[in-house]
């Protein structure tokens, strides 16, 4: 879709951002009975500064985990080519 009025977004399209993470499960994670063994997730920035300070930031210890819980997601930092739509 085409934007009308680019000078009114808030926030840059997606389309736009080239430096991403991409979050997935192990092939063997109980969580793919009931997301499916091909889940994954992208998360898009605009540039590489703010991509590895999210990463950091995801792969860490969440704040109300519980003592001893090892979160297994998968998260892999990988750049979409200019001018290539997501």
């Amino acid at each position: 879709m085409d934007l009308c009025h680019v000078h009114n977004l808030l926030v840059r399209p997606a389309a736009d951002k080239r430096y991403g993470i991409r979050v997935s499960l192990p092939p063997r994670d109980t969580f793919t009975r009931l997301l499916g063994s091909d889940w994954e997730r992208f998360h898009w920035f605009a540039t590489p500064e703010q991509r590895d300070r999210a990463l950091r930031e995801m792969a860490s210890e969440h704040l109300y985990s519980r003592r001893g819980d090892r979160p297994t997601v998968r998260f892999e930092p990988v750049d979409r080519p200019a001018g290539t739509r997501a």
